[in-house]
């Protein structure tokens, strides 16, 4: 396995670390509300944004951990020249 599928699979590995510590994590409501009076579109919108956010930050989160792991691997050099 190359580096490259190592960090892949790493990456893989720690968002689904994160979503499982998740206790309420929904999915996106696939389902368009046909509802009279306007409101509920607005809500199903507005709830699959926050769920799709709430996604989002895992990844971003997964993301940041991975780049730690990599700099505890290999320490930037700082010597002068």
């Amino acid at each position: 396995m190359n580096s490259s599928s190592q960090r892949r699979q790493r990456l893989h590995d720690l968002l689904l670390a994160l979503i499982a510590r998740e206790e309420d994590l929904p999915l996106l409501d696939s389902e368009h509300p046909h509802v009279e009076g306007g409101m509920a579109p607005g809500r199903w919108l507005d709830q699959n944004r926050r769920t799709l956010q709430r996604y989002q930050a895992l990844v971003r989160t997964a993301v940041t951990l991975d780049a730690l792991l990599d700099a505890e691997d290999s320490p930037p050099d700082f010597s002068a020249g």
